[in-house]
């Protein structure tokens, strides 16, 4: 992603006017039970785990736009009432070394607050980069210097208090014409020679758009993929049939797969469009349940298209994130459960222990009905929230569960998480 990616697209595009939402906690009106028989199957199967998930966050660039704010940071990385929830934060590894110190204090923050650091870098210093084909990339003979280079960075960032989880070979070396472009055969050589020596997690190959063909050749070499630790992609135009990914599930024993960054559907509309901002949610569920992910990564976290707004408050869009964010934590499994039990109606499901977590999405414009069993389950209460035109992350009505057992209602172009301790 750039800066001046972004510009084209929002040229011309004028920001619509944001919808009012209610805060959080405010009272909603009761949900209509519904009889069992006119009610939807979703089955939730706990014992049958899928993937870890890992995380949900975004993206600070503080020389594109400037630092998230003290406050916008608790906002960002909180999980209290009013705030996303997020769990994992992107930075860039920039080639000057005299503006690493601006990633910072945000980073320092959201360490603090139990997020993972994760950085990518655009380019290589100027000096390890030659032109070709009218573009530019890394020299050779500059492998190893490079991953000093990054290695650098890491140090940097450790001792200012940020420990990064991972760091990248390179953001989007497949769509380059505005920093350094790598092939896939460049990639695996410097993960074969070069990639051993990282002292942090190794993110490859980022493909803009999730392209195979960026990532099959890691997968296929046994050395290069010893040296990576993370298959990190990004999600731009990737159409859901795209997202199973076989090769991974075959080779990638050990390896994490992160979606590292996206912004959906597009970065000219307002975040606050309503049901436009469901979209999200439906493109979360797509990229968990299709894609198995563990991670989901917005593009900037503070901006008129993304989570939090250029005034600090959570978007509509944000919103839809933290249904996921907010409750399903670093290390909850994702279990089976019926994803889409009516056209444009997915739920999915995820457990801690004893704590199941169930996020419905209901973009059709009636009501849905769904009657949920949750396996080798007995009694209990869940607790929900909803968003709707109406609400945002707002307190809904406790459902009561019999022997795995309950009826629920989504509302109207919804979305609703239930938590069941």
């Amino acid at each position: 992603m750039t800066r001046r990616r972004e510009q084209s697209e929002s040229a011309g595009s004028p920001l619509l006017s944001r919808r009012a939402v209610l805060a959080a906690g405010a009272a909603l009106p009761v949900l209509a039970a519904t009889p069992a028989a006119a009610a939807t199957a979703v089955v939730v199967e706990p014992s049958n785990v899928q993937q870890t998930i890992l995380g949900f966050g975004g993206m600070n660039h503080t020389v594109w736009i400037s630092d998230l704010t003290a406050a916008q940071r608790e906002t960002a990385f909180g999980n209290g009432t009013g705030q996303l929830g997020f769990t994992v934060l992107r930075i860039p590894v920039h080639e000057d070394r005299n503006n690493w110190s601006r990633e910072v204090a945000t980073a320092k923050r959201a360490s603090q607050l139990g997020a993972k650091v994760i950085a990518s870098p655009w380019n290589p210093p100027a000096s390890m980069t030659e032109s070709f084909s009218g573009g530019k990339r890394l020299k050779y003979s500059s492998y190893g210097a490079y991953a000093q280079h990054l290695n650098d960075f890491a140090a940097f960032m450790a001792n200012n208090g940020v420990p990064l989880y991972g760091i990248s070979v390179q953001n989007e070396p497949d769509y380059a014409q505005q920093w350094t472009a790598w092939t896939a055969s460049e990639i695996v050589k410097f993960l074969r020679e070069n990639a051993g020596t990282i002292s942090t997690k190794v993110i490859a190959p980022e493909s803009f758009q999730y392209r195979k063909s960026m990532s099959d050749p890691i997968l296929n070499d046994a050395t290069a993929l010893a040296n990576v630790d993370i298959i990190g992609t990004h999600l731009y135009g990737t159409r859901f049939a795209d997202l199973p990914y076989p090769l991974f599930q075959q080779k990638g024993g050990g390896k994490e797969l992160w979606m590292t960054e996206v912004y959906y559907p597009n970065s000219t509309d307002s975040a606050d469009l309503w049901p436009q901002a469901l979209d999200v949610g439906e493109h979360i569920h797509r990229a968990l349940v299709d894609g198995r992910f563990q991670t989901y990564v917005w593009w900037y976290i503070r901006r008129s298209y993304g989570p939090m707004r250029e005034d600090g408050q959570i978007s509509k869009r944000g919103a839809c994130m933290a249904h996921f964010a907010k409750w399903v934590r670093p290390g909850y499994s994702r279990i089976t459960a019926t994803a889409n039990p009516q056209a444009n109606v997915y739920v999915s499901a995820y457990k801690s222990g004893s704590r199941i977590v169930v996020v419905a999405v209901n973009k059709n414009a009636s009501a849905a009905d769904l009657a949920f069993t949750i396996r080798d389950t007995g009694s209990a209460t869940a607790q929900t929230w909803l968003t709707s035109a109406s609400a945002n992350l707002a307190r809904s009505t406790d459902v009561t569960i019999a022997n795995g057992a309950f009826t629920a209602q989504l509302p109207a172009q919804s979305i609703r998480t239930f938590v069941v301790n």
